[in-house]
């Protein structure tokens, strides 16, 4: 299914991608000039390395636990919580054990 046959239609997020062994998969689900929707699932031990962005970025953890670093401060963020990493402050995303996430960035 391509993201354009996903619109009108409801979702199950975590259904989206699947979880590969030794990788780091994602889908991107929304893809405007205004900003991204992603979808990824993270095998343990995967994850980003810091960096920053020129724009807000929001995690939602649909699926496990990651550990989130912002701006120097680790953060164990779970299913059904979020995390607003701000423009231009560095961070990163590892994956202790598996985890799915969805990511929304916002351009300004």
């Amino acid at each position: 299914m391509t993201a354009d046959n996903l619109k009108g239609t409801a979702l199950t997020l975590a259904d989206l991608v699947s979880y590969q062994d030794g990788s780091t998969v994602s889908r991107e689900i929304v893809k405007q000039k205004t900003g991204t929707v992603t979808v990824f699932a993270f095998d343990a031990g995967q994850g980003l390395s810091e960096h920053t962005a020129p724009f807000d970025a929001m995690v939602h953890i649909l699926d496990g636990e990651a550990a989130i670093t912002v701006g120097g401060e680790q953060h164990a963020v779970a299913a059904g919580q979020a995390i607003i990493m701000p423009a231009g402050i560095p961070h990163a995303l590892q994956a202790e054990k598996r985890f799915k996430m969805l990511l929304i960035m916002i351009r300004q």
